[in-house]
């Protein structure tokens, strides 16, 4: 689904937001028990021809029988396969076992997150011991005060396989909180309404929704939208607390099939925001908060390829948007009339440095942005127009904005987080420049991060392009060739793939692995132009880049080709099954998650989720140019005879992104063409869809079977690491509690003031000021 829902989690499996797959009906899908079997033999699925015509050529699919959900032979040979993925693993059943204790023993179970004040309300968010999901409570205007449990996911999970949450928003008044749920991976979304205080569910129960929702200022009515068909969220309703929502009033329609509607508010409280948005391009509508009794208004009508983002303060809008400026450029305008004419250009475009996003607030501005695949953050104040890069001490790091609902504050917080340092939550004060330190998280058994260190490196591709790749290894790391290494990639949609630190790594870091992320051609990391550099007809750039990574670690040592893992879900599974057919020799095992792999059938149905949205990130296979193209990289229509390396697919039955049959047609037609005997092995999920497992223990156990598939297919013989029962606290560099930001970006000189409108000289972003004074003209 690209772009529209992009998250952090994602990065670190494959829950990132990406193609999907499938209108399916929703049943109760037995799974077989597990029987012994005397002679353990792979699962053969069914050949049966179905023939198309696609354009000019008569296309054959053996395996497009999988595809019918309700055919019992269907859920059979998904049954078979799982059936057979036990058997063969079940070798490693205490290795599995062993892994996932030992990641549970890093896991501070009884946990809290970091409070927020909202209105009269500090809100935050704990787990509990041996309990799957998160409790929401509140304390009312102190942390001093008694807890309120807004809403204990593990009570609504009761019972259920599967269960997420989408949209939790509590009403401007306190008194109501408004959630939807997900009970089968399905992601469509149930939405009820809690009186808090007396734990009343009302009656207005609305089915069929997206996670997305705002409430009017004055509680009384919020806004939702709805799902077509094809899982697209696209209509937007208006409803009234305990009113019937069959006579909800709908108040806008997206009728084009590539864009999705989403409803915010702008951090101000004063406008609702409608934002329709393709992976490409949007356009946004508004209302006031305080008057949902309007009639939306058309901000700026959409241009295709324009994508922009919306803000307000001192009735004006500030606008980031990437029309004329690829990299994004930021603006204000009035809001009578924000039309471009109207427009005044604050921050530039560069060449090099990419906007991600903005946060307004009522005396400052701050811009996440990236160079050189790096995170940075920019503040502005705006009452003396001094403008500061917050300093951060590690070279690979990754930081990310809070949601930071407090308009007139002059407190930032946000997350860091590299990949030796665990996340680390701070307070930034905008007006001092000095941050404090407000939590990290707690890594259990004797995490001590002086142990490990992480570098980045840019690797020359075929072509000359530069790939960064982030690595993670223990200090006493030897470039040999004789450590293992697993490599992960995604490289779609823009989406960013930045260094992260995982507690369930150190498992493999402990046995002698080194981690490494490559930012192959398709993400932004570098910018607009390397997003370019791997899609539509360029997007064999992003297998190329990804196999040049591999071949220099191992050309460098960090590895070797029989000791070499590659990993990647979703887009990134599309990836994996295209390196597994491009260079099998190069990698000894490969894990695709959730593959998109049948490239040509599923983009040739436009009947399935999210088909037409995706010709702007592949093309439009209907022209003869993109169809050609995507089949000559399709990983299912490229399986051929020749030996794979070991490999671990892996589906959701419910998977409204990728179906199901996806993963499971390319395992089948590996089995009949793979001259190995290398272990291919489909895991199905028979309750889930595209995140699998919902349950954080659940979570835990999946990671568990990969790294021992890992350690399998590799031939470690296993040794459990010693876990310390009393950890050492963990000394990151950024534990000083309250620090100064230095002044060590040069400030700009006199000369280089503009005297044109623009109030921001068009620099270079090597040389943007630390404290440079603006003119006073916002």
């Amino acid at each position: 689904m690209s772009k529209v829902s992009a998250s952090i989690v994602a990065l670190m499996l494959f829950t990132m937001p990406f193609y999907g797959c499938a209108s399916m009906v929703k049943q109760e899908i037995k799974v077989e028990p597990i029987v012994e079997k005397a002679e353990l033999k792979a699962p053969v699925a069914l050949v049966v021809p179905n023939s198309k015509v696609y354009g000019t050529e008569t296309y054959i699919d053996n395996y497009f029988w999988l595809r019918n959900k309700v055919d019992p032979s269907v859920i059979s040979y998904l049954n078979e396969e799982n059936q057979y993925a036990v058997l063969k693993l079940k070798p490693t059943e205490k290795l599995q076992e062993d892994l996932y204790k030992e990641m549970l023993g890093r896991i501070k179970e009884a946990d809290s997150s970091v409070p927020e004040k909202i209105g009269n309300y500090y809100y935050y968010s704990r787990t509990e011991p041996n309990k799957q999901y998160k409790i929401y409570c509140r304390k009312y205007f102190n942390l001093d005060g008694i807890e309120e449990i807004v809403l204990d996911l593990n009570v609504l999970a009761q019972d259920k396989k599967y269960f997420a949450l989408g949209a939790y928003k509590v009403s401007p008044n306190g008194k109501y909180v408004a959630y939807s749920t997900d009970t089968d991976g399905s992601e469509s979304y149930t939405l009820y309404i809690k009186e808090i205080q007396t734990s009343q569910i009302l009656t207005d129960i609305i089915p069929n929704t997206s996670d997305s929702l705002e409430w009017s200022n004055d509680s009384q009515m919020f806004f939702y939208t709805v799902l077509d068909a094809t899982k697209r969220p696209y209509q937007a309703y208006r409803h009234r607390i305990d009113g019937d929502y069959k006579s909800d009033i709908m108040v806008y329609q997206e009728n084009d099939g590539a864009y999705f509607l989403n409803i915010s508010k702008t951090k101000s409280k004063s406008y609702l925001i409608f934002k329709s948005a393709s992976n490409i391009s949007s356009e946004t509508r508004y209302i006031s908060a305080n008057k949902p009794l309007e009639i939306l208004n058309l901000l700026i009508p959409r241009k295709y390829g324009v994508d922009y983002s919306v803000e307000s303060r001192d009735n004006k809008l500030y606008i980031l948007t990437n029309d004329n400026a690829p990299n994004y450029k930021l603006v204000i305008a009035p809001f009578k009339d924000p039309s471009e004419k109207n427009w005044r250009e604050i921050i530039p475009q560069w060449e090099t440095v990419k906007m991600d996003d903005i946060q307004v607030f009522k005396n400052f501005i701050v811009i996440s942005e990236r160079e050189d695949a790096t995170k940075k953050v920019l503040v502005i104040n705006m009452k003396n127009f001094d403008l500061r890069h917050i300093d951060f001490p590690e070279a690979v790091y990754n930081v990310e904005l809070n949601d930071n609902n407090t308009f007139d504050t002059n407190i930032l917080r946000f997350n860091y987080e590299s990949m030796t340092t665990p996340p680390t939550t701070f307070d930034y004060d905008m007006e001092t420049n000095t941050r404090t330190q407000i939590k990290q998280r707690e890594v259990l058994g004797g995490y001590d991060p002086n142990k490990y260190e992480s570098e980045k490196v840019f690797v020359k591709a075929t072509d000359g392009a530069m790939i960064p790749v982030s690595l993670v290894h223990k200090k006493d790391f030897i470039k040999d060739g004789k450590s293992p290494l697993l490599m992960y990639g995604y490289g779609s949609y823009g989406i960013n793939t930045d260094p992260y630190f995982s507690s369930t790594n150190i498992s493999l870091l402990d046995r002698g692995f080194t981690y490494a992320i490559a930012n192959v051609r398709g993400g932004s990391e570098l910018g607009k132009k390397w997003y370019e550099a791997g899609k539509f007809l360029n997007k064999k750039n992003t297998f190329n880049d990804f196999i040049n990574v591999a071949e220099y670690l191992v050309k460098e040592k960090y590895t070797s080709s029989d000791k070499l893992v590659a990993q990647g879900g979703s887009a990134g599974g599309m990836l994996m099954g295209a390196i597994a057919n491009m260079r099998p020799d190069l990698f000894k095992t490969i894990i695709a998650q959730v593959p998109f792999v049948d490239v040509i059938n599923t983009m040739m149905d436009s009947t399935l989720p999210l088909t037409t949205t995706e010709y702007d990130e592949w093309g439009d296979p209907n022209k003869k140019e993109y169809y050609e193209y995507m089949k000559s990289y399709s990983p299912y229509d490229n399986v051929k005879v020749q030996a794979y390396p070991n490999m671990l697919v892996t589906a959701g039955l419910n998977d409204p992104r990728v179906g199901y049959w996806e993963p499971a047609k390319f395992v089948a037609k590996l089995r009949a063409n793979k001259t190995d005997k290398n272990t291919l092995i489909l895991k199905t999920n028979m309750g889930a869809g595209h995140g699998g497992a919902s349950g954080r223990y659940d979570y835990l156990k999946d990671i568990a079977y990969n790294y021992a598939f890992m350690l399998d297919t590799l031939g470690i013989k296993d040794i459990q690491p010693t876990i310390i029962i009393n950890p050492i606290p963990v000394i990151s560099p950024l534990s000083v509690t309250t620090s100064p930001i230095p002044n060590n970006i040069p400030s700009l000189t006199p000369s280089l003031m503009p005297t044109t409108p623009i109030i921001i000289p068009s620099i270079t972003p090597s040389s943007m000021p630390t404290n440079s004074s603006l003119p006073s003209k916002i």
